[in-house]
């Protein structure tokens, strides 16, 4: 059904501080930095070999990273699974009773189209699915 692990998502409070530790821990910088104005982050993304590494930090306190370290501090936000075909693999899971968060794929970082699936349904794990937008048949907005 995934792919492969596509990356872990991690809360910080301040993506530049925590630059400088995962550059250390990484061996090397970020390879993209961005700001996804509709979930109200900045991301940076590392390459950690086998799984990407993504810095979330909200840039409005109505972000669900505010809302998440509000409630639990920095730390493991989600994990991130490719897969290949995102509006499927999203009725797939409603059909087996699990939650979606968005009722559409939406735009997300580093190229991405992205849904959350419920926490309470995967035993607390805030799994996203992706698909990278290059490999979309057709758009999302075009009718048949």
């Amino acid at each position: 059904m995934f792919e492969k692990l596509e990356h872990l998502g991690i809360a910080v409070k301040n993506i530049e501080k925590a630059n400088e530790l995962f550059a250390d821990l990484l061996g090397g910088t970020y390879y993209k930095v961005e700001e996804v104005a509709s979930e109200g982050v900045k991301t940076a993304f590392y390459d950690g070999g086998n799984v990407k590494i993504e810095l979330l930090e909200a840039t409005k306190d109505t972000s669900p990273i505010h809302k998440f370290i509000e409630k639990r501090g920095e730390g493991l936000h989600h994990v991130a699974f490719e897969v290949d075909n995102i509006e499927q693999r999203m009725e797939e899971l409603r059909e087996k009773g699990i939650r979606i968060l968005n009722e559409k794929p939406k735009e997300g970082a580093d190229n991405k189209l992205i849904c959350f699936l419920h926490p309470k349904d995967t035993h607390g794990v805030l799994i996203e699915l992706c698909q990278d937008k290059d490999k979309v048949a057709q758009p999302l907005d075009e009718e048949e």
